[in-house]
């Protein structure tokens, strides 16, 4: 089948540069398959929205026919493109749906991780199982729980005095947090296993994948450890009892670093090659790429430290903006010993921090916008580096927001999901500027063609 196609393809294309040709838009129309399922996972639209603009340029083909050829002879080809996927573009929708899929649920598991912390949920379970358990079923059960919590250093400073239907809650709401994690694993290894079976599945993602699922695994051991240093008597009889802030910050940075691998791979799978129509747009992109690295850098940092203003409960202190209290910088800002405690575990340093990588992220972004505002682009570039500058700016209004109202609930929960949200437009900004394969690049026009 592969020589009939081959010989066929070659007949009608009658040259090398026409198979270069039809490499590159074969395998540009494959990331368009996928585009109505990866819209639910990003209200914004953004992947929609490229792929609708990759697909209105001059020389985009829809047709999908002949890309298992393609695949096999990039396969044999050290210029050619080397796709993921092994199978076609219905092995590459199903598996780019499942990423998408994962990714999502990676995402949903920062939002509740959030929301379990700021209801004071996550001490409520004292001891854990890697698999996992049934809930309490009878009163009894209910009972033998809440006196486990009971003997919680959390319940005697804290919670003292609260009632079984109170606990119940609180428990309810870390059962759901873990067995949602533990659910993540099962719903990966499955369809993993499954397209490895199929032969969906090349060695570089394979071992991209089985990276990911041993930090999901690890995951699950990272949030105990960090769990069970908030069990643990406070040094002081007046402090109340909390997760180490170094432990929360490693909790959170971790599934960072799974969401993003997850997202980075499904766009890997999805989109082979970035959107480019002439060498003036690769160049293009590769300018704003420059600018663009330090600027994701940045917003990776600035999630890092709200981690940590996250553990030390600093948003409960100095709820004003944009002064701290009466005062721009605090004075006790440096007095712990050593030095380097006070920008993890001081309160007034680390909000300090916080806001001072929150305003240099906005400032660093909206100059990203503004330096390639000129520059000659992919039109999907141009409305990537517009929405993460709208996105820079509601992240921000948001974090005063919630700092302002001493950290709601709801607002809490929104400001971490609006710093992963920031990321992932980060990541597919990255992803995007990539520089197209050599095969592309010889086949590209000086100038992208207008109709």
């Amino acid at each position: 089948m592969f020589r009939s196609r081959l010989s066929s393809f070659l007949l009608v294309k009658g040259n090398s540069k026409a198979l270069y040709n039809h490499l590159t838009k074969t395998a540009s129309s494959s990331s368009s398959v996928v585009r109505e399922e990866t819209s639910r996972f990003f209200s914004t639209g953004i992947v929609r929205r490229i792929v609708h603009d990759f697909r209105s340029s001059p020389k985009y083909v829809p047709s999908l026919r002949n890309v298992s050829t393609v695949q096999s002879l990039n396969a044999k080809s050290n210029e050619g493109l080397k796709l993921l996927v092994n199978g076609g573009p219905h092995a590459q929708k199903m598996v780019g749906i499942w990423l998408f899929g994962s990714a999502a649920w990676v995402f949903s598991m920062v939002v509740l991780g959030g929301v379990t912390r700021l209801t004071r949920s996550g001490l409520s379970m004292t001891d854990w199982k890697f698999s996992g358990g049934l809930p309490p079923l009878s009163d009894e059960e209910w009972l033998h729980e809440f006196d486990k919590y009971k003997q919680s250093p959390e319940y005697k400073r804290v919670n003292r005095g609260m009632s079984i239907d109170e606990f119940k809650f609180i428990y309810w709401m870390e059962y759901a947090h873990r067995m949602w994690g533990r659910a993540l694993g099962i719903m990966f290894a499955l369809p993993f296993s499954y397209f490895l079976r199929k032969g969906y599945i090349t060695v570089r993602l394979g071992l991209k994948l089985s990276t990911l699922f041993a930090l999901g695994a690890g995951q699950g051991l990272i949030g105990w450890w960090m769990v069970k240093s908030g069990l643990e008597e406070p040094p002081s009889e007046y402090a109340q009892p909390r997760v180490s802030p170094y432990r929360l910050a490693a909790h959170l940075t971790s599934a960072f670093a799974i969401y993003s691998g997850l997202l980075w791979t499904g766009l890997s799978v999805i989109m082979p090659e970035p959107p480019a129509e002439s060498i003036s747009w690769v160049k293009g992109a590769a300018k704003v790429k420059r600018l663009a690295l330090p600027v994701s850098l940045l917003v990776g940092i600035t999630a890092v430290s709200g981690a940590f203003v996250a553990g030390n409960d600093a948003g409960h202190a100095y709820n004003t903006f944009p002064k701290m209290g009466d005062t721009w910088i605090p004075e006790d800002v440096l007095e712990m010993k050593p030095l380097i405690r006070n920008f993890f575990e001081n309160t007034s340093t680390v909000q300090l921090d916080h806001r001072i990588l929150a305003t240099a992220t906005l400032v660093s972004i909206g100059s990203l916008w503004w330096l390639t505002r000129k520059v000659d682009l992919h039109p999907a570039v141009r409305y990537l580096i517009g929405s993460t500058v709208g996105m820079a700016g509601l992240q921000v209004t948001l974090g005063i927001s919630t700092l302002l109202s001493y950290v709601p609930v709801s607002l809490g929960s929104a400001h971490q999901a609006g710093a992963l949200t920031l990321m992932s437009l980060m990541i597919l900004l990255i992803h995007t500027l990539r520089k197209p394969s050599p095969s592309l690049l010889k086949s590209l026009p000086k100038v992208a063609k207008t109709i």
